[in-house]
């Protein structure tokens, strides 16, 4: 059953595939081109071979539909008819290139190290060199002719392949899977066979496919230089050369072979992208279903008078799969002051960095953001026009990522990225553009700033790479901050620098700063509220002073139960939250940290709750905020400590 379901669903894959404009363009062109192949030399083949002495080099006419060849030969027809043998000659020489490719490709795994480094080498040096220079020198070395340009085309199709397969075996051979494999006793050609191939044979396939279209070329260039196909046998490469003697007076004699070689190669090629998307390799090309409508959430309720950096009301952020959505972030809804610190905390896969990606307008298509109201500085960001957000976004909002040796251009300056920004905003030119970049990487503490403005990212420590991220941020004016993970992977003081900069930030340019964070203590300490979020929603908004005395949600109180601090008794066992997260896709109905909390009751399992406010400050989602909480003393017990 579940090998049927899944034959089923690749076919499925194959159909939306060749329902695409590439999958139908590929479908037919391929079509046609088999059909020629078999039908051509059965219906046309005598017509092409007939000699005509009182037709000789004639241009088109209505007996001749492209005219005749030095022999009076039918051109159209000879050309209809080489497709068989153009296309077998491809098909044979990609066969053995890429049979050759994937042994030399594989073989390191298998030989002794010295033996595999030797053939390493050698195809190194044999993909420096251009495909075409290299198939020109084994033609030489194996002859001409027809058997000689398929060696020669296969053998310089080799280490292209080869290379490729090396590098796909080495992503798989520090696999888990693999060292059990070894660890189990299993001999390297099985190893090889068992569990390397069956894992990288996609895109070798894919890659197998488009290559049949460069081998059909490089065969054209041969037997257009006379060192391919000989008389009296043809190919298209063959029919290019004899009519390019007379391209001045038809010129219809040349160009259908021409272009009988680009369509086949384009075939060839779009088959290979319709084929990447239906194993994986690219985005897949299935229909995705019909977006899910956010559930309705009460909105989080104004103060008059108070001027808001950002509102968000019942957000989503959605992903497609092949059976409906993942709703990853649903129904997340909070407002930021000017000014305000807020963090965001809660176990990984909650949602705290898709909602900060969602509100920097970040999430890439597939990915779908809905909400009832997205509003950042006044500005629609649903509906804004790319022009207004590239103006707004890029001088109002600043993103501080969680890696910023990733959010860096590793071959520009870090001036340089930054000054980026004053020019395309500012209109500033280059000089007054560096200049304010080193004056921001000053501010942001960074020692000799117009000597580390020159440098590269890699030349820079990872605190100082954290505080150039927030120096690029100051480039504009920004009103929000977005700190996704800041301090994640630095040590404590350095953590103690970037927060202290957010904070001075925050005093200097009354920038409101959003911090999404694991660590409960650091939000505690920077931020003016907390929302704690769990499976896509947040469960908690309340004010950090109160965070020790008025928590209600059951999971703000196991966050804070399993955080340690400087008082914590050593003799007791670390306090745990049983089980673990649902996954986006696997959310039950009802409270999703039902499953988890010591105080659910059956109603809890049933109904979701809405986030509702309990005071001026504070809201909850949560069916008995009051009577969950567990004595000081049976907390670890409550909250799945050890016993």
């Amino acid at each position: 059953m579940t090998s049927a379901s899944q034959w089923k669903k690749r076919g499925s894959a194959w159909s939306a595939a060749a329902r695409t404009p590439v999958g139908a363009c590929s479908v037919t062109l391929l079509v046609a081109l088999a059909a020629l192949a078999v039908l051509g030399p059965v219906l046309w083949g005598e017509q092409a071979a007939a000699i005509d002495t009182n037709a000789i080099g004639q241009g088109p006419s209505g007996a001749h539909l492209l005219g005749t060849d030095s022999l009076g030969r039918d051109i159209f027809y000879r050309t209809l008819v080489a497709t068989r043998f153009s296309v077998e000659l491809a098909a044979i020489a990609t066969a053995v290139g890429v049979t050759v490719g994937l042994v030399l490709g594989t073989l390191p795994s298998v030989l002794p190290r010295r033996a595999g480094r030797l053939i390493t080498s050698a195809v190194d040096i044999a993909v420096a060199f251009p495909g075409l220079l290299l198939a020109l020198f084994f033609a030489v070395v194996f002859g001409v002719g027809t058997r000689g340009a398929v060696l020669a085309i296969a053998f310089a199709t080799a280490p292209g392949f080869a290379r490729l397969a090396q590098t796909l075996a080495a992503s798989v051979a520090g696999r888990d899977y693999v060292s059990a494999a070894r660890i189990a006793g299993v001999g390297r050609l099985r190893l090889l066979v068992r569990h390397v191939l069956p894992n990288i044979g996609e895109p070798l396939m894919v890659n197998a496919t488009i290559s049949a279209g460069g081998a059909l070329l490089a065969f054209a260039s041969l037997s257009f230089l006379g060192i391919g196909v000989q008389a009296p046998r043809y190919d298209w490469g063959r029919l290019l050369g004899e009519g390019l003697d007379g391209i001045y007076v038809n010129p219809a004699a040349a160009l259908a072979p021409g272009a009988a070689v680009v369509l086949a190669g384009l075939a060839f090629n779009l088959v290979g992208e319709t084929v990447a998307a239906v194993v994986g390799v690219r985005t897949p090309t299935a229909r995705t279903p019909a977006r899910p409508a956010p559930p309705a959430r009460p909105a989080a309720a104004e103060e008059p008078g108070v001027e808001l950096v950002l509102s968000v009301e019942n957000l989503q952020v959605a992903f497609p799969r092949p059976d409906g959505w993942t709703v990853p972030v649903r129904g997340v809804s909070f407002t930021v002051r000017g000014g305000e610190a807020i963090g965001v905390v809660g176990e990984s896969g909650s949602g705290k960095s898709l909602t900060g990606l969602a509100v920097s307008r970040l999430i890439e298509t597939p990915g779908v953001v809905t909400a009832d109201r997205l509003e950042f500085a006044g500005t629609p960001l649903l509906t804004a026009s790319e022009r207004e957000l590239r103006e707004l976004l890029g001088t109002s909002l600043a993103m501080v990522f969680q890696d910023p040796m990733s959010s860096f251009n590793p071959t520009r300056r870090i001036g340089r990225q930054l000054a980026e920004a004053s020019e395309q905003h500012h209109g500033l030119n280059r000089r007054e553009a560096f200049a304010r970049a080193v004056d921001r990487l000053r501010e942001v503490r960074i020692p000799a700033a117009e000597r580390r403005a020159r440098q590269y990212p890699h030349e820079f420590s990872g605190g100082m790479r954290q505080r150039a991220m927030i120096g690029m941020g100051l480039m504009g004016e920004p009103k929000l901050i977005i700190a996704d993970e800041p301090t994640t992977a630095l040590d404590v003081t350095v953590q103690r620098q970037v927060l202290r900069l957010l904070a001075r930030t925050r005093e200097t340019e009354n920038a409101a700063i959003l911090l999404i964070s694991h660590d409960i203590a650091v939000v505690a300490q920077t931020c003016d509220r907390m929302l704690v979020m769990y499976a896509g929603r947040v469960v908690e908004d309340l004010p950090t002073a109160d965070l020790r005395s008025v928590p209600r949600h059951p999971y703000t109180r196991a966050l804070l139960a399993a955080t340690l601090e400087l008082d914590t008794d050593r003799d007791e066992p670390l306090a745990v939250i049983p089980g673990r997260p649902p996954e986006p896709d696997q959310v039950p109905e009802g409270c999703a940290f039902a499953a988890r909390c010591p105080a659910a009751t059956d109603r809890c399992r049933s109904e979701d709750p809405v986030l509702e406010r309990v005071d001026r400050a504070h809201r909850v989602a949560c069916w008995h905020p009051n009577g969950a909480v567990a004595p000081d003393s049976d907390r670890e017990t409550a909250y799945g400590g050890a016993e």
